[in-house]
């Protein structure tokens, strides 16, 4: 099943508002610059976190870890399985 393209549209939308628009806001002061890059430094790792974490989802590298009382019980409520 592949990925909807709308949950990955608005958090990039939003992540790119937060890194794009809020560092123009920032008022003037002495620290303005140091402002703006923590901004955009923040709206790139939490995109970057909530991406990997959303693409991770959708093929993980690590399956169930059953036990044989466990597989036993899936096989005879839920018949055979077949790969």
């Amino acid at each position: 099943m592949a990925a909807g393209w709308l949950p990955i549209f608005m958090f990039t939308l939003i992540w790119a508002l937060v890194g794009g628009l809020a560092p123009r806001y920032v008022p003037n002061g002495p620290h303005k610059q140091l402002i703006q890059m923590c901004l955009l430094l923040t709206a790139i790792c939490c995109w970057m976190f909530w991406f990997l974490c959303y693409l991770a989802q959708m093929n993980p590298l690590i399956g169930p870890d059953l036990d044989w009382k466990s597989l036993a019980a899936a096989n005879f409520y839920w018949g055979k399985f077949e790969e």
